[in-house]
Parts: structure tokens; C-alpha cells; sequence
């Protein structure tokens, strides 16, 4: 009996905390008003439940940018050379392999690329990124990936845009491509 109790009450919380997600994601709601939507929705031309509780209404949508990339503004000190973050923790077994790479990268690049690394190994580091984060005007960033280790994103330090995001990539040619077309 008791563990039928918990699994109905395991239930139950799964389901509500996919209602609460989906309702305080303010990059979740789309708007479309296209017939091929209502035909294959039949809860499209309903109102959205969640609506009153998205903070983006009647706004424009902080997360939406073009080309499916984040917009952010970066910090004075990161400004004038590309910023290459990598979101990293010393257990990750593909943050280690692509080490390499990056610090090639670092070693070609070292004057003319901004390099920062988000460091989540632990409840310390991962204080000490998020203030690292919010100081070079990465927050929103490390917010959406800071369980995304081995990722690697290129901004541009004048726009604040994504210009390549990698994840578990060692492969040197897609870093060096972006970057070489960023400082040109």
C-alpha cells in the first residue's frame, strides 16, 4: 500500500513540475497563427493557460535571435576580440578530450580571443562561475548550459550573438573556421 502511495505521489509531482516548467519558460510559447497549426493542433485556437504567468508577454522574446543563436551583452573587458566559453567540470570524460584542442586554440589565438572557462565540477565551482558569469555578462548563458559540459561557444564581442556552439567537438577546424572569420 505505501509504495503504491509513493508512486501515485511520484506521479503526480512529475506531472506537475512539466506543467510549472512549461509555464515559467518564457522562451516555450510560440505564437503562430497558421491554418496547417490549427488543423494538425486541436488546441490551437485555444488560449494558453500559461500566459498570464509568462514573464515575456507583450515583450520581445529575450531568448529568440536569429539563426537559433543567444544574444547577450558581454562585459567592457570582453569587448574588441571573440569570446570563447567552454562550460567544463574535471569528471567529464568529453571535457577532457577535447582539452586538447582548446589549448591549441589558446596557444594560437592566446592575444587575439577572449577565453573563459565555466567551470560546474561542483557546488564551489559552479558558485564561482556563476559569479565569474555574471560579472562578463554570461548569466543567461551558464543558466541555460551549465549542465551542458564539454560545450564550447563562440561570441561576438560586439553583438554578444552565438556564432558556433560545439559540444564534445575536438575537432580544431570548426573552432579555428569561426574564429578566423570572427577577427577578420
Amino acid at each position: 500500500m505505501r509504495i503504491k502511495y509513493f508512486a501515485v505521489l511520484a506521479t503526480v509531482s512529475m506531472l506537475s513540475l512539466g506543467t510549472i516548467a512549461a509555464c515559467s519558460n518564457p522562451c516555450a510559447a510560440k505564437t503562430s497563427g497558421s491554418s496547417t497549426e490549427a488543423a494538425s493542433n486541436p488546441c490551437a485556437g485555444k488560449a494558453n493557460p500559461c500566459a498570464a504567468k509568462n514573464p515575456c508577454a507583450g515583450k520581445a522574446n529575450p531568448c529568440a535571435s536569429k539563426g537559433g543563436a543567444t544574444t547577450v551583452a558581454l562585459a567592457k573587458e570582453l569587448q574588441g576580440k571573440p569570446v570563447l566559453v567552454d562550460v567544463y567540470a574535471t569528471w567529464c570524460k568529453s571535457c577532457q578530450k577535447i582539452a586538447p584542442t582548446l589549448t591549441k586554440l589558446k596557444e594560437d589565438y592566446k592575444d587575439k580571443v577572449n577565453f573563459v572557462v565555466l567551470d560546474v565540477t561542483d557546488k564551489s565551482t559552479v558558485a564561482e562561475a556563476e559569479a565569474t558569469a555574471k560579472k562578463l555578462g554570461l548569466s543567461e548563458f551558464l543558466k541555460q548550459n551549465k549542465s551542458q559540459t564539454s560545450l564550447v561557444a563562440i561570441f561576438d564581442p560586439a553583438t554578444g550573438k552565438i556564432l558556433a556552439q560545439h559540444r564534445k567537438n575536438a575537432n580544431i577546424d570548426d573552432y579555428t573556421t569561426v574564429l578566423n572569420a570572427a577577427l577578420n
